[in-house]
């Protein structure tokens, strides 16, 4: 047996056919892929609209404000903690179903027990609607009403800037 070669050395020539079928198949998917990549995506930039004059607050929206003495107002009316609980489950109730929300607007400066106070106060409301809204299935179309749903804002005073002498 014969290895390839005179006196029994093996032949090293390099075989370049795979190489050149190897080479011809990335050039074809490059050639397939490249004009693709240039293709980018449009996109559509939401253009800021400026309204004169603002929009006025929905009358279904609940506003309570927990100013920094403690003080708290359901809309425009001042109550106090016994109020709120008396009050707020007749304004949750008559909120449309499924849109019951109250936001608070709370003061840098309040005692955070004063918020969770308001907070546990919007809970007990909203539970409270929502077993009366229960109690009336046949009057809301089989709907319980929801959950209520709380937004909370923090309003921050202006630093105090002391003049420079």
């Amino acid at each position: 047996m014969d290895a390839g070669g005179p006196k029994g050395k093996q032949k090293s020539d390099i075989n370049v056919t795979p190489l050149i079928d190897i080479v011809l198949v990335l050039l074809i998917v490059f050639i397939v892929m490249v004009p693709g990549l240039d293709k980018a995506t449009k996109v559509v930039v939401p253009q800021v609209v400026v309204q004169s004059k603002p929009t006025p607050p929905d009358p279904n929206n609940i506003l309570i404000q927990l100013d920094q003495d403690g003080n708290m107002t359901l809309q425009q009316d001042k109550v106090d903690a016994q109020g709120l609980k008396d009050k707020l489950p007749d304004a949750v109730m008559l909120q449309p179903l499924g849109y019951r929300k109250v936001f608070l607007k709370v003061d840098e400066d309040v005692k955070f027990q004063a918020m969770v106070d308001v907070l546990d106060a919007i809970r007990v409301a909203g539970d409270i609607a929502k077993k009366k809204s229960l109690e009336q299935v046949d009057k809301f179309q089989g709907q319980d009403g929801g959950d209520t749903k709380v937004a909370v804002s923090l309003r921050k005073r202006a630093a105090a800037t002391a003049p420079v002498s």
